[in-house]
This record gives C-alpha cells, structure tokens and sequence, in this order.
C-alpha cells in the first residue's frame, strides 16, 4: 500500500521575501528545476491549476492529485528578517510507493536539503539573472556502489575536498572553469563559478544513475550546448554495459 510522507524544513535566506516568493513560482529553473519538468514544483500565477495558494509575497501552496489517493503538495511560508533576509518555511507532502519507502524517504529529505541549499546560493549570488537549465543524467552502468566515486575523482575531489575549496573543470571543447565547493556531502556535490551552479547527483546511493544539473546566469549562455558537452564527459566516465 502506499504510504504519505512529510518533510519539513525551515531555511534562513539572504534575500526579501519578494526575491523568494518568485524564486520559488516563476524561477524553480534556477535553483532546482523547471516547474514543466515535474509536477508540483511551482506555478508562475495564480491561474495555474495546481495552486491552491497564491499570497504574494508571502503563502504560495501547490498540490497535484492522482489516481487512488495519490497527491504531491509543497507549501512555502515566507516572513521577512532584519537584515534585508527572510525565513522560509517549507513542506513537502505527498505519498510514496510502499516498496523500499524508507530508501524512497531518505533520498526525497536529502535531496530537499540539497535544493534549499542551491535556493540560497542563488538567491546570494543570482537574484533576478536569467537562468538557463540543463540537466545531465548518467548511463546505468553509473549505479554501481562507486558510481558517484568515479564521478567525484573525475571532478577532482578527494576524500578531503570540503566546503570553500577550489576545483577546477575541464571539459573537451569549452573553456576551462574555476569553481568554488558550496556544498559537500556522501550524495551531493554543489559548485558555484562566476557564471553558474553546478549540481551533482550520487542518486547511485538510491538505485538510479549519478546525475547533474546545470543552472546557468550569463546571458549568451546555450544550455542545450553545455548540456551536451557534459553529457559526453559523463557518458565517457563509464563502461558501456554489454548484452549478457
């Protein structure tokens, strides 16, 4: 059967509760991902259907519903503070599949943990630039238990790379990047540049293929190109599976 969940978080912003309240409807393409790729992430109006809620700057409530009692809602509470920040307290509920539920909760929580951290970061470094969005997803055979190992290596981090240091990044065909680690956990990797956030995936650690986003701020910016260009360097860190 399956079963609901909830998953709160209360996150302190550097930004008005303006700036948040349209990080979160219009500009999910910023931090997470844009609200046409999953249902119930955001709505850029109160005319969308699925808000429930819309009080500027402040509420803002979105809900999806399915068959057999299936629903996917997220609610956003957002106060001004002192100092020109805001407090955003957030909710995600909805129901999973009963089968590995645990293993379902635990990725859904750390992953939202991930993203309130990238909201901050952009909402810091990129409030109001355009944000042009890929995202990259590794081959099957990236779910291996080293899966987010050979792709952390491939960066070149080590077991010590930690929060404030450097990397740099090389891809074939574009120019080189400077990147700063904003964020670093066993599953999660978060660089930040001049230009951009950069988002890793060990989702490896919860049975599907490492993965990575781009969020993009420079306004010549092709995302379909970079998006193709690190395809290609994900691709090629892992032996193509043979059939049996």
């Amino acid at each position: 059967m399956p079963r609901e969940f909830e998953i709160r978080r209360e996150v302190v912003l550097p930004a008005s509760p303006e700036d948040v309240f349209a990080a979160v409807t219009s500009g999910t393409g910023a931090w997470m991902f844009p609200k046409e790729k999953v249902a119930a992430v955001g709505g850029s109006d109160a005319e969308d259907d699925a808000v429930t809620v819309w009080e500027p700057p402040h509420r803002f409530e979105v809900r999806v519903d399915g068959e057999d009692g299936w629903f996917n809602a997220l609610e956003y509470v957002i106060e001004a503070r002192d100092g020109g920040t805001a407090v955003l307290r957030y909710v995600h509920s909805g129901v999973m599949s009963d089968e590995d539920w645990d293993g379902q909760y635990d990725g859904a929580r750390l992953h939202t943990d991930f993203y309130l951290h990238t909201l901050g970061q952009y909402l810091r470094y990129f409030t109001g630039r355009p944000a042009a969005f890929a995202d990259v997803q590794g081959p099957a055979a990236s779910r291996t238990p080293d899966g987010f190992g050979t792709l952390l290596r491939a960066l070149g981090a080590t077991a010590t790379t930690a929060v404030g240091d450097r990397l740099r990044l090389e891809l074939p065909g574009t120019a080189p990047l400077d990147a700063v680690v904003d964020y670093r956990t066993e599953h999660f990797l978060g660089l930040r540049t001049d230009g951009g956030l950069y988002r890793f995936f060990g989702r490896n650690a919860f049975g599907a293929p490492v993965g990575l986003t781009l969020h993009l701020f420079e306004g010549d910016t092709d995302a379909e190109k970079a998006g193709r260009a690190w395809q290609h360097w994900l691709d090629g860190l892992y032996p193509a599976e043979t059939a049996g």
